[in-house]
């Protein structure tokens, strides 16, 4: 088991474009569907993996390209530990009401932290200024509890091994 860290921030409004957020369904539509539910289905199962939104359910983070990881961790404090220096980056730019004020930050590391080690996933969200919205995610993989369907999106992470910033290849 290990935990994959997840970054999105951007406007606000395009984060609510919820269609964007969903994965298409399991089974697609039969052939003599109205050719536009058809259509839909096919955009919706090409531009969803691709996406770089985040995902309504964050387990569908493993989908994404390997290019949006921003570091894999062996242990779930030190996933945890990302997740608190990403909070005290962007902290400046919280809003009053973005539900991360003075001792906040602590609370969201302890929890995520017994949440990884319990093989759940960890995602956060905060309003920013200039209506912007900023979401991490910490995504337990090899198996996820909740999607263990979907794969590891990085292959063989390396016994470890922590790896800031987007991976290679």
């Amino acid at each position: 088991m290990h935990h994959h860290g997840y970054l999105w921030t951007g406007p606000k409004d395009r984060f609510d474009e919820e269609a964007l957020r969903r994965p298409p369904h399991p089974e697609p539509p039969p052939p003599d569907s109205r050719p536009e539910l058809v259509r839909r289905h096919r955009d919706v199962a090409a531009t969803f993996p691709a996406s770089e939104l985040p995902p309504l359910e964050t387990a569908y983070w493993l989908v994404k390209p390997r290019s949006l990881v921003r570091g894999t961790w062996d242990e779930a404090r030190d996933a945890a530990d990302w997740l608190a220096e990403r909070l005290a980056e962007y902290a400046p730019r919280f809003t009053a009401g973005s539900g991360c004020g003075a001792g906040s930050p602590g609370r969201h590391v302890a929890s995520a932290v017994e949440r990884l080690r319990a093989g759940g996933d960890v995602s956060l969200g905060f309003y920013l200024e200039r209506p912007a919205y900023l979401s991490l995610a910490l995504v337990t993989c090899s198996p996820n509890r909740a999607r263990p369907e979907l794969a590891c999106p990085v292959g063989a992470h390396g016994s470890g091994a922590y790896r800031a910033g987007r991976l290679s290849g």
